[in-house]
């Protein structure tokens, strides 16, 4: 007799390159998939309705797939920490396999669940670090501390082995309708569909949800002209598609690290210049700069909570209600902020470089605490992810892990620099199509333009904040 195993699904929405569910498929065919609807975290105030959508879709594309291979996926709803030892002890499982979680509330969680496993006498296999590269541990200092400072990290990181992909099942054994009766008794509802969640979403998404689509968009990233080859160019200009957009299918798990890790070797094997070569290794650099987050949110929990530099604690933060209004609205009156932040709220999602400019702006030009931005970014970002967020605020902010601690951009230069043409600007604010081209870049837009597009003059003034900002700054370094 075969033994029944789950496997409970969270961060890893699809069955290939899936660490943890290899395992438990190579000790047996009745591997049962389950996802548990937390309302710790549904009700949670930053979770962006993008967010939650993007996971209804690859929850229903990931239910299909365990369909297509003989299997189940089951729908739990309520506190993890019963709803699964409850199934599985009703199910008569004999293990339940997961891969692990570094964020605080995650670990808190996974902890509490194993506990109540084994006091039912059912087996826990939840050491699996299935999204990362290389788990929290496995790189260290030459003094044997975790890294603080992400250029070693990454020197150290880029010399690791990494693991190939692991296989998806093939097949699997569905549970007989016994077991389904006895499924359901143990809370297992129907999924739910996003307005039974109580969110409406119509901004689509930079990469349908599931499997199947990261797979293709990775595919169409890696291979042919452009893409990853011309990576290190094209990913600074916002008004060009020259990132991989797959952000949020790491994240949630859609696309496993091992799968894009294998795509980037195969790129690099196949580049033809320099400029693809570098185009390539500055993209495995950006899974670094993603690993290294995880790693420090794992070794430093207390990150999720304030400053990683003590000093910033007490900073003096202006904090203007208003003008935090007019940044999250996207009219500040700075054209290439006020169409980054317009890109986000109608679409979820943001370019890289314009979250770095809009979030100097706010800390180094309205001089609000930058864990303002960080929730209002977790709010809305398809991808949000805490760590990743968290580090991106955090060195914006010059309040974290950073060599170089007091960084400030200003606007009109970085879109000078990055969308010379407007582009990007004219996309996002289509009031201002018809301007010129060099007071969209400049933000010195003539106040009766303004007037009459009925859009604001800017809010601040960026040199006479940068100064105070500075002031604010040096006091700090003196207490």
């Amino acid at each position: 007799m075969t033994d029944l195993l789950l496997f409970w699904h969270r961060r890893d929405l699809r069955l290939e390159d899936n660490q943890g569910l290899a395992m438990a498929c190579d000790r047996s065919p009745q591997v049962v998939g389950v996802f548990c609807f937390d309302p710790q975290i549904l009700q949670a105030d930053d979770l962006a309705p993008a967010r939650l959508a993007y996971l209804v879709g690859c929850l229903t594309a990931l239910q299909q797939s365990y369909r297509a291979r003989g299997g189940d996926l089951l729908f739990l709803w309520g506190d993890p920490t019963r709803q699964i030892a409850d199934l599985a002890r009703t199910l008569g499982a004999t293990a339940v396999y997961w891969n692990q979680d570094g964020e605080p509330y995650a670990r808190q969680r996974d902890q509490t669940v194993a506990t109540a496993l084994k006091t039912a006498g059912i087996e826990v296999q939840g050491d699996f670090w299935d999204q990362l590269l290389h788990p929290p541990g496995a790189i260290y200092s030459g003094s044997g501390q975790p890294y603080t400072v992400y250029t070693p990290f990454w020197r150290n990181w880029i010399k690791q082995a990494k693991a190939a992909p692991w296989p998806a099942p093939q097949g699997l054994t569905g549970l007989t309708s016994t077991q389904q009766a006895a499924a359901t008794a143990a809370g297992a509802i129907a999924q739910p569909t996003l307005r039974e969640l109580g969110v409406v979403w119509d901004g689509g998404f930079p990469v349908e949800p599931g499997e199947g689509p990261a797979q293709a968009q990775l595919q169409s990233f890696c291979q042919g002209t452009g893409g990853i080859g011309a990576y290190q160019e094209q990913r600074n200009w916002p008004g060009t598609e020259g990132t991989s957009r797959l952000s949020a299918a790491l994240k949630l798990g859609a696309i496993g690290p091992r799968t894009v890790w294998a795509a980037s070797l195969e790129a690099m094997a196949q580049a033809n210049s320099e400029e693809a070569h570098q185009g390539v290794q500055t993209w495995q650099q950006e899974l670094a700069w993603r690993e290294f987050y995880q790693h420090c949110l794992y070794h430093f929990p207390a990150l999720a909570e304030g400053p990683y530099r003590p000093r910033w604690r007490d900073f003096p933060w202006v904090n203007h209600d208003q003008h935090f209004q007019a940044w999250c609205e996207g009219r500040t009156g700075y054209p290439i902020v006020d169409a980054a932040m317009r890109q986000l709220n109608q679409t979820g999602w943001m370019h890289n470089r314009c979250r770095m400019i809009v979030a100097s702006f706010l800390t180094k030009d309205l001089i609000i605490n930058w864990q303002w931005g960080e929730k209002y970014f977790m709010q809305h970002l398809v991808d949000g992810d805490l760590a990743a967020n968290n580090g991106g605020w955090q060195w914006s902010a010059s309040s974290g892990m950073d060599p170089k601690p007091l960084r400030i951009f200003n606007p009109a230069t970085q879109a000078q620099k990055f969308d010379p043409e407007a582009d990007y600007i004219r996309h996002w604010l289509p009031e201002l199509r018809s301007l010129e081209t060099a007071w969209l870049v400049s933000g010195k837009i003539p106040p009766e333009q303004c007037d009459r597009l009925d859009y604001p003059t800017p809010i601040v003034d960026h040199k006479t904040q940068q100064a105070l900002f500075k002031q604010k700054y040096s006091l700090t370094q003196t207490r």
